[in-house]
């Protein structure tokens, strides 16, 4: 039997857009698509500029996620929580996927295009910056840099001094009978975190029996994984930058590679990987 084309035109199938509410305008993509404007004549600067918007879009559904995932966390509800965070780590992969496709940019591409950047520089990204208090990653001195964005100093403003999605899990450890010491739950949650050997000791207690503690032994495997895949997102993202521009210092003045280095040594869950030493 001869196979029949398929006809070119979708209408003969019955397709058919609705006058009110199309696939472009429901996404907006008259202004996302219109949102990227090169500085410069070079080929490349499209790429650049599309790896990051893409990058802020990701980290505005993990923002979403997270968020919601904590909330869960704090109502004991952590089935709807689970499914968030894999879901996060998930997009986490696309993100560091997207650094293999910025290092098809070569030195001599960047170099072209980098006198036009001026001084913005990814250090500068707010909602990166919220990701980081939403885990934990608290330093207040780190938002001074936003004063100029009413909006974004706002938000990151509220951010620091709320409860992490580690506080969280502690404070649902310590309603679960676990002894978190007081101090941990409440705090000047502004503040870095500082790990706790009775933090240590009850998440070690909960993988000594994960029969017994099974829905606290997937959060904290989910939080592990979550880490992970930031340490690796970090980790792609200085190898980029040192394959691209080696060791020159970053456009916003920071040492670039050298304080790309610095961020891997900051963790969020502390004793959710010490105490593994001990098991």
């Amino acid at each position: 039997m001869t196979q029949q084309p398929i006809d070119a035109d979708p209408s003969a199938d019955g397709a058919h857009q609705d006058p009110d509410l199309s696939y472009g305008s429901y996404l907006g993509l008259d202004r996302l698509l219109s949102a990227q404007h090169p500085l410069s004549p070079e080929h490349d600067e499209l790429l650049f500029i599309v790896i990051h918007q893409a990058s802020e879009l990701w980290m505005k559904l993990c923002l979403h996620e997270l968020r919601a995932a904590r909330e869960q966390v704090r109502k004991d509800e952590l089935g709807p929580a689970f499914k968030m965070i894999a879901r996060v780590a998930q997009v986490q992969r696309q993100m560091i996927q997207s650094w293999d496709v910025l290092s098809t940019m070569t030195p001599a591409d960047y170099a072209r295009i980098r006198p036009h950047l001026g001084q913005s520089s990814g250090f500068q990204s707010w909602q990166y910056r919220l990701l980081e208090f939403l885990l934990g990653n608290k330093y207040p001195a780190t938002i001074a840099v936003h004063r100029k964005d009413p909006e974004a100093f706002a938000a990151l403003t509220a951010a620091l001094a709320e409860p992490s999605l580690y506080d969280e899990s502690l404070r649902l450890l310590s309603r679960r009978g676990f002894a978190i010491p007081a101090d941990r739950l409440d705090r000047d949650f502004s503040q870095p975190y500082r790990p706790h050997a009775d933090v240590e000791a009850a998440w070690r207690a909960v993988y000594q029996d994960t029969a017994r503690h099974w829905d606290l032994y997937e959060l904290a495997e989910k939080l592990v994984d979550l880490e992970t895949r930031f340490q690796q997102w970090r980790f792609s993202h200085m190898k980029t930058v040192e394959r691209i521009i080696g060791y020159q210092r970053g456009t916003g003045g920071t040492g670039g590679v050298s304080y790309l280095v610095k961020a891997l040594d900051q963790g969020f869950f502390p004793e959710l990987f010490s105490m593994r030493t001990s098991l």
